[in-house]
């Protein structure tokens, strides 16, 4: 039975969530519910997440590590923000606006934890004028497309001392 439904919680919040969205309880609804919730439960076994205890979740949310998370969420809402509107004066070539080019950059990383560098291309990406293109494994560096280049290794020290440190601070 854990095979086929490894997390019943989650199956049952599914089933739950997935009626209340079809407003109805009929047995069509239910039973393609009741499949797409034993599916939900299936993919995150194939993403293997990590075993948490009691011990882990309480080493995970500490009160320090809550605050770390804090000021993390406020610098990318605020370079967001920013980000935004140095993008919008480049578009709409407004005055201030830098006569920047386009490029690539090759960021080597120190971060190997998988929860860290998803975060990590969330916030590059989520910020305008930034997108995670790539990451290799092998060599540890990932590969990040910009709009305004200023300075490849002005990127670099932006990616490596922000975004890197707080979240090697959080993951690992």
């Amino acid at each position: 039975m854990r095979r086929l439904l490894p997390y019943p919680l989650l199956a049952a919040s599914l089933l739950l969530l997935w009626l209340l969205l079809q407003e109805s309880a009929s047995p069509a609804a239910f039973v393609l519910g009741a499949v797409l919730a034993v599916a939900g439960g299936l993919v995150l076994v194939a993403l293997r997440l990590p075993r948490s205890g009691a011990r882990t979740l309480a080493m995970r949310f500490a009160p320090g590590r809550l605050l770390a998370l804090a000021a993390l969420l406020r610098d990318v809402a605020v370079e967001v923000l920013r980000s935004n509107n140095a993008v919008a004066r480049i578009i709409l070539r407004l005055p201030g606006a830098r006569n920047g080019r386009s490029g690539f950059v090759v960021v080597p990383l120190d971060m190997r934890d998988p929860y860290g560098l998803a975060a990590l291309a969330c916030i590059l990406t989520a910020t305008p004028g930034t997108v995670w293109v790539d990451y290799d494994a092998a060599r540890g560096t990932m590969l990040l497309h910009v709009l305004d280049m200023i300075d490849e290794e002005q990127w670099v020290r932006i990616v490596k001392d922000k975004w890197e440190r707080q979240l090697m601070n959080l993951f690992e």
